[in-house]
């Protein structure tokens, strides 16, 4: 151990980042920034090809930043052989859930058997995937003692959860600070020196039980305000009463509220699906966890009641919602990113297309509809102007980018619904959803 830590400590150790997205790229810039080798593994090619050329292949993630180190401190491959020769092993690859909303681990599991092979005493793992209490410990720890290592003594194994919130200028992979849990007493020390070199500050806990615990608190506690005021927007709709007016004016309390808004649903990697695998897990010891479950239940139904209040909409005006030529604005799952997993926007889609209605979209960060697993759209942005919206029945707001002309949409659209309360005035062509 006192090896590992040395080298750590000195930044002379190989950081090895497995899964290249949006959580394993900015944090392997950051080991190349300090100075620490790094070497990334991924099973995309296209990904290592652009990183050893020193491009970028997510938005936020500038090519500067990438062409600083690549090539340099960072060099990225697909050769899980080399696993061999790095220090650390972080894993950074997704934790979905599968058709019946059960935690899938396959892509965790798969990784760590390709990783297997090539361990070595001296390591680190350190898991960065969201899952429920207990994966580290269950799941990893016997795979890498089937290889004859002894977890804290020849490897060392740590959970700690990434944070990372892309497009959010406020926050950055350096200052967000890491909760990290360790196996052992001895894990978790070296789990402190392997991210107490890059990030601001370090959060010691007494387990990767309790790491992993955290991670789900965090996004629990987002996914159940959420789901509180989705439900508020639905009351205060049918009562007349302008809900983000309403959170504007709570929010003016200086202790006790937090402002969360409603939109047509929730996206991302993290808050659509995290709450079940604490829900999933927490049948082993005999509880329903009731009040989770509601919250989801209420924001997986919002792209329905959104479908209802464009149907309503569609029909004041003598148009149903089959035919109508509909226009989605916006489809990465939040505001200012090219992130589509999970997105609202493209459940909605598909609920407009399973009713008739002809899908078009516009968003200056997705300008192709790429491939998904669960969610097929042969489609391209649509240049948005003052002519094509016009050309449109009904024009969605399903995430408010920035770089939208909102006066220029609204004074041009047959009918505007608006999901994000991006405007606030009354207007004839405006419905609020």
């Amino acid at each position: 151990m006192d090896t590992l830590l040395s080298r750590l400590n000195s930044k002379k150790s190989v950081i090895g980042i497995v899964g290249l997205g949006y959580v394993g790229l900015p944090l392997a810039l950051r080991y190349a920034e300090e100075g620490f080798s790094v070497l990334g593994f991924d099973i995309d090619a296209a990904k290592i090809q652009k990183i050893e050329a020193g491009q970028s292949y997510i938005e936020h993630i500038p090519e500067s930043a990438v062409k600083a180190v690549a090539g340099k401190t960072f060099h990225a491959t697909t050769d899980f052989a080399k696993i061999t020769s790095v220090d650390a092993i972080i894993l950074c690859v997704p934790t979905p859930l599968n058709k019946y909303r059960e935690p899938d681990l396959s892509f965790v599991l798969d990784t760590m058997d390709s990783v297997i092979p090539y361990l070595r005493s001296g390591q680190v793992v350190s898991l960065e995937s969201t899952t429920y209490p207990g994966t580290t410990d269950e799941e990893l720890k016997p795979r890498i003692e089937s290889r004859g290592l002894t977890v804290g003594k020849d490897v060392y194994l740590v959970f700690s959860p990434e944070r990372e919130d892309p497009g959010n200028p406020n926050f950055s992979t350096r200052t967000i600070p890491k909760v990290v849990g360790g196996y052992s007493r001895e894990c978790l020390e070296v789990g402190l020196a392997l991210y107490g070199g890059v990030i601001d500050r370090v959060v010691p806990v007494s387990s990767t039980k309790a790491a992993e615990m955290t991670k789900l608190l965090e996004n629990i506690h987002r996914a159940v305000n959420i789901g509180l005021v989705n439900e508020m927007k639905i009351v205060a709709d049918r009562m007349g009463i302008d809900i983000h007016e309403v959170i504007d004016a709570a929010a003016t309390k200086p202790f006790g509220f937090v402002a969360y808004r409603p939109g047509p649903g929730i996206g991302g990697h993290c808050i659509p699906i995290d709450p079940f695998y604490l829900t999933w897990k927490a049948r082993e010891y005999g509880i329903h966890t009731r009040f989770i479950e509601l919250a989801g239940e209420i924001n997986s139904a919002m792209p329905d009641y959104v479908l209802k209040k464009i149907a309503d909409a569609l029909n004041e005006r003598q148009k149903s919602v089959k035919g109508s030529r509909v226009l989605v604005l916006g489809i990465s799952y939040k505001k200012n990113i090219d992130d589509m997993r999970e997105s609202p926007s493209v459940f909605l889609m598909e609920r407009l297309r399973d009713n008739g209605a002809v899908i078009d979209y516009a968003d200056p960060h997705v300008p192709v509809f790429p491939k998904m697993r669960e969610h097929r759209f042969d489609l391209k942005s649509v240049v948005l102007d003052a002519k094509t919206v016009a050309s449109y029945d009904c024009v969605v707001v399903a995430t408010d980018h920035d770089k939208f002309d909102y006066e220029m949409i609204l004074k041009n659209s047959v009918l505007v619904v608006d999901t994000r309360g991006k405007f606030r005035q009354s207007a004839s062509n405006l419905v609020k959803a």
